[in-house]
């Protein structure tokens, strides 16, 4: 699966509130990360579409800029590999990504 595969994916089940779907496509850091942010969210019975802005991947690193409808808004995932899969990881506190 590609990194832009992985982000959409991961952004669906993040406002759908899909934990195990979320789980399997992030690390640890990543989902520890999303899930306390998603515990904030409201719930929305409505159907999330996801949109790609823009990606970078610069060897075992990618970024992911993506718009869903849940807000409108555009967000960044970091993607790392781990065991040849693209996760979706937390980025660091001072991390600026290529967008």
């Amino acid at each position: 699966m590609s990194h832009t595969e992985t982000a959409q994916i991961v952004a669906e089940s993040f406002f759908s509130k899909d934990e195990s779907v979320l789980k399997k496509h992030t690390t640890s850091d990543g989902y520890a990360s999303l899930v306390t942010v998603q515990n904030m969210l409201p719930d929305s019975d409505k159907e999330i579409t996801v949109e790609i802005l823009d990606e970078s991947i610069d060897g075992e690193i990618a970024w992911v800029k993506y718009k869903t409808s849940y807000d409108g808004k555009s967000g960044i995932f970091k993607l790392v590999k781990e065991n040849e899969q693209w996760k979706v990881t937390s980025k660091g506190v001072r991390e600026k990504g290529p967008f």
